[in-house]
């Protein structure tokens, strides 16, 4: 099969799940002169083959399982596929799967093209190391699917801006694995800031890990068989560098060449982003950054302050910004009359006995890791072709805040960015850390 045949979608811009919607009504007719199992027809409780969404894998590690493990539990959603580059992986995957429904029905890939040349695929979920995010999810829009990315969802401003440019062209379905905004508590807090009785809304803060530069290359090993680990395949469009098994493990964390902004996006992808959704945000992003060796500063044009701290001690949250027991990504939203904050283990603590009230303790607490609501929410929009709750736009403008204030604390001094043009203004240094220039992975 050519490139073009593998990254082009059908000519009609149909897809397979299209197909199935427009024949469910001359299946039906057919089954009604004809014995068929109550499963088959969606009877009894069952979901019918033509209702289910076939979803690929490209990536399993220990978020992918996790992530999996979750969407496995959905009726109307069947894995079919996984690609990975390490064997290990793949057998781990097709086990999960396979144990799960109780077949050996999961195909394995160490290509994940050949995955996306599949036509019964209709939707991914890609939770590779950062470095394959964007390019994986663009191949897959492509290709006619419809994704789901683990954040970071790009490791640059413009590896942002290309995917959420390519999803929108291709007309798929995207949800960013931001799953915070689909948990319970998270959207409390949102609520409440919007809801006006914190008062005007000033300050906000979003807690990351220490922020580090790692570039060093550990020592070279030799290179396994490609169908035990295919090397090429893992760096993708990663600058080369001998191979490490360490890497392949997770120790590339940290690594400039294969993670996101210093670090930064690690948590910020989802403390920036709820920042963002409290301020009301969603189409625009700070244009000032301004970063000291504890936190970065960022200002947005109507004032409102977005504090990233840096967490030295990111698993106790020993911060004054943060009450301990909240758990890990704690967010903060602070206004004139009052504040509210909120994190990992689903606790929501106000300012004052009042405001406390307000909260109410109904809501479900579900630690912030959970990604069964983001999930649901994504295969819900795979019917109705509607926009999710962390869309390509919603990505877009989170990230590049979170990647604006990573080159602001790179470059150790304050930057300005223009959120319309999205480049940093009058700052040739600052713009040229918007991209970086990708390996040729498929040599």
């Amino acid at each position: 099969m050519s490139a073009a045949d593998r990254t082009s979608p059908a000519a009609d811009g149909s897809s397979r799940r299209d197909f199935l919607v427009r024949s469910a009504t001359a299946t039906a007719a057919a089954a009604a002169a004809t014995i068929v199992p109550a499963h088959v027809l969606g009877l009894q409780g069952a979901t019918a083959p033509s209702e289910k969404i076939t979803l690929g894998v490209i990536g399993i590690g220990p978020r992918c399982t996790y992530d999996l493990t979750s969407m496995l539990q959905l009726p109307d959603v069947q894995c079919v596929a996984i690609a990975d580059v390490q064997a290990t992986r793949r057998d781990a995957g097709k086990k999960l799967v396979d144990t799960h429904y109780g077949n050996s029905d999961c195909k394995l890939y160490r290509d994940f093209r050949e995955l996306l040349d599949r036509k019964d695929i209709d939707a991914v979920l890609i939770a590779t190391g950062d470095r394959w995010h964007s390019a994986a999810s663009i191949l897959a829009a492509q290709a006619g699917k419809d994704v789901y990315s683990e954040k970071p969802c790009g490791i640059t401003i413009a590896d942002c801006q290309k995917l959420a440019d390519t999803i929108t062209a291709e007309k798929r379905v995207f949800q960013a694995g931001t799953q915070r905004r689909s948990v319970p508590n998270f959207q409390k807090a949102v609520e409440l800031a919007h809801s006006g009785k914190l008062g005007k809304l000033h300050t906000m803060h979003a807690s990351v890990y220490m922020p580090v530069l790692d570039n060093a290359w550990l020592p070279a090993e030799p290179t396994p068989p490609r169908d035990e680990v295919d090397w090429n395949l893992w760096l993708g469009p990663a600058a080369w560098r001998p191979y490490n098994k360490r890497y392949v493990g997770r120790e590339w964390r940290g690594v400039w060449d294969f993670d996101s902004g210093a670090r930064i996006l690690d948590w910020g992808a989802h403390t920036v982003d709820l920042c963002q959704w409290a301020n009301k945000a969603d189409d625009t992003l700070p244009v000032e950054y301004d970063p000291t060796d504890k936190n970065i500063t960022c200002t947005y044009a109507n004032g409102v302050k977005l504090v990233i701290d840096f967490l030295s001690d990111p698993f106790k949250n020993r911060d004054p910004h943060y009450i301990t027991r909240l758990g890990t990504c704690p967010v903060r939203f602070i206004g004139d009359e009052g504040s509210v904050e909120t994190g990992d283990e689903g606790e929501i603590v106000a300012s004052s006995a009042a405001l406390q009230t307000e909260l109410g303790d109904t809501y479900k607490r579900v630690r912030g890791l959970d990604v069964g609501a983001h999930a649901r929410d994504f295969f819900d929009c795979i019917k109705s072709r509607g926009r999710t709750a962390a869309n390509q736009d919603v990505m877009r403008r989170s990230h590049l805040a979170s990647h604006a204030a990573a080159i602001a604390w790179i470059l150790g001094r304050k930057v300005k960015f223009d959120p319309v043009k999205e480049e940093f203004i009058d700052d040739p240094d600052a713009n040229r850390l918007r991209s970086r220039a990708a390996r040729d992975w498929t040599a």
